[in-house]
């Protein structure tokens, strides 16, 4: 397990802080007049999803976590918890607590494909496409003369999210979702 000096825990890195996972969001390493260097850190906890801002000095280093990877399918979401299955392996299931990956499995359709980060052999949070496409399931007509909020309007995907769009899209379309955002990006297909 490779130990990181203050200064190598950057973005992407997934650490172990206090014997925890951590995704490392954000890092910034600055000096405040004669002091010595600080690394001001944003991480998320791998397992709840809630982010915590720490700094690291000079003198601290902290252990990458053991994590690994493994292909799975997103399956559905009841009673709070949210199931996968490993791909090629249906009988390995395994569920998250919806509050814990809400904000990603809103985008998933039935058996749409995900990655699921491991921490010591244990699955640990989901990761998925940062774009995914979906088809519009509801959608209001665009009414004529009706641009006074700037052209806009909500529209429902198949997944059961609900999306800021412009105007033009319909029922049907095919849309490129931003998931890190939950932003509209393109019209793929139009129905």
């Amino acid at each position: 397990m490779a130990i990181l000096s203050y200064n190598e825990i950057v973005q992407k890195k997934v650490i172990e802080y206090n014997n925890e996972p951590y995704e490392v969001l954000s890092s910034h390493v600055f000096r405040m007049q004669q002091r010595k260097p600080v690394n001001q850190t944003k991480l998320r906890h791998l397992i709840s999803g809630k982010v915590t801002e720490i700094s690291f000095h000079q003198n601290e280093n902290v252990p990458e976590a053991d994590i690994a990877t493994i292909s799975a399918n997103y399956l559905y979401t009841n009673r709070g918890e949210s199931w996968f299955a490993e791909e090629g392996n249906p009988k390995n299931r395994f569920s998250f607590p919806e509050e814990a990956v809400h904000d990603k499995v809103q985008w998933l359709i039935q058996n749409a494909p995900v990655e699921v980060m491991t921490y010591k052999d244990k699955p640990a949070t989901v990761k998925i496409p940062i774009k995914v496409d979906l088809k519009v399931t509801e959608a209001a007509p665009a009414v004529k003369g009706d641009t006074a909020t700037g052209g806009s309007k909500y529209v429902t995907v198949e997944s059961g999210a609900t999306i800021s769009t412009p105007m033009f899209i319909n029922e049907g379309d095919v849309l490129r979702i931003n998931t890190d955002t939950g932003e509209y990006t393109e019209r793929m297909e139009k129905a």
